[in-house]
């Protein structure tokens, strides 16, 4: 078990080191997108599936949220800059 709070505290620390500010600002927005969709599964399994057209609509636009915000995370990390090198300079 010591093992396990070691490699956490280390994650901890080289993320809040070495990670730049515009990627830990898309991560906060990941955050808190997948806890709305946790909170709307917990809400469904709770009060049950009446609007169940209500529940797909909102569970499935966090899922389209989650995906599009990780994939900017990807373009954004310099660390991954010359894996596109076809984007444009204007971004």
């Amino acid at each position: 078990m010591d093992e396990v709070k070691v490699a956490t505290t280390k994650l901890v620390q080289n993320y809040v080191r070495d990670t730049p500010s515009s990627l830990k600002l898309i991560d906060a927005y990941m955050v808190y997108i997948l806890l709305t969709g946790i909170i709307q599964f917990v809400y469904v399994v709770i009060a049950g599936t009446f609007p169940n057209n209500a529940f797909l609509a909102g569970f499935i636009s966090t899922v389209a949220s989650f995906i599009l915000a990780a994939n900017l995370r990807i373009q954004s990390n310099p660390k991954n800059a010359s894996q596109f090198k076809t984007t444009s300079p204007e971004r």
